[in-house]
């Protein structure tokens, strides 16, 4: 008996997903041709997470839309690497040390007030409670977005960022002097 083969959907009424997967081969091609590399399939599964997450019709160029939807991410991962290494630099840059190029280390009296002022800020930080503390110690202390926390947490966004201003608000009145240890 042969085999019967399901009628091919009309263009344009294909799920975005079935199109990612039958054009996951010019997809990831594409991304390493636009200089993707080694993060090709890192950001075609990046692409899958978010296009299982959409709640919004298929465009009705859903291919065009992958090619951008990659396109997007890729640039977000380079910003991203852009900033880090931006941060890093300046982190570097600021600890080398005098003009001379030799390292200086703080006298042992700066170094006890940092100590002090560290403490005193976790000390907030923790006085806040959960889930506040522990947010803004993933975000701020882990590196975590706020929109993974509010995924594990299952939590909307809007309540991570509630929770994060409470704790810079708490933060910038201790370092403004409103110390209450």
């Amino acid at each position: 008996m042969p085999e019967t083969v399901a009628p091919e959907s009309p263009p344009g009424t294909q799920s975005l997903e079935a199109v990612f997967v039958a054009e996951r081969a010019r997809l990831l091609g594409f991304l390493r041709r636009i200089g993707a590399a080694e993060e090709a399939e890192d950001i075609l599964h990046d692409a899958w997470i978010r296009i299982r997450s959409l709640d919004r019709p298929v465009p009705s160029e859903a291919l065009a839309y992958l090619y951008r939807m990659l396109h997007n991410l890729l640039i977000d991962r380079r910003r991203s690497a852009q900033r880090l290494l931006h941060r890093d630099t300046a982190w570097a840059e600021l600890g080398s040390g005098s003009d001379d190029g030799r390292q200086t280390e703080p006298d042992v009296e700066s170094r006890a007030v940092a100590v002090d002022e560290v403490r005193a800020a976790y000390r907030i930080i923790d006085g806040l409670g959960e889930p506040a503390a522990g947010i803004f110690r993933r975000h701020r202390l882990e590196g975590q977005t706020q929109r993974s926390i509010a995924e594990e947490l299952g939590m909307g966004l809007s309540t991570v960022e509630k929770h994060l201003r409470r704790a810079y608000a708490a933060l910038l009145a201790f370092r403004e002097g409103d110390r209450h240890d």
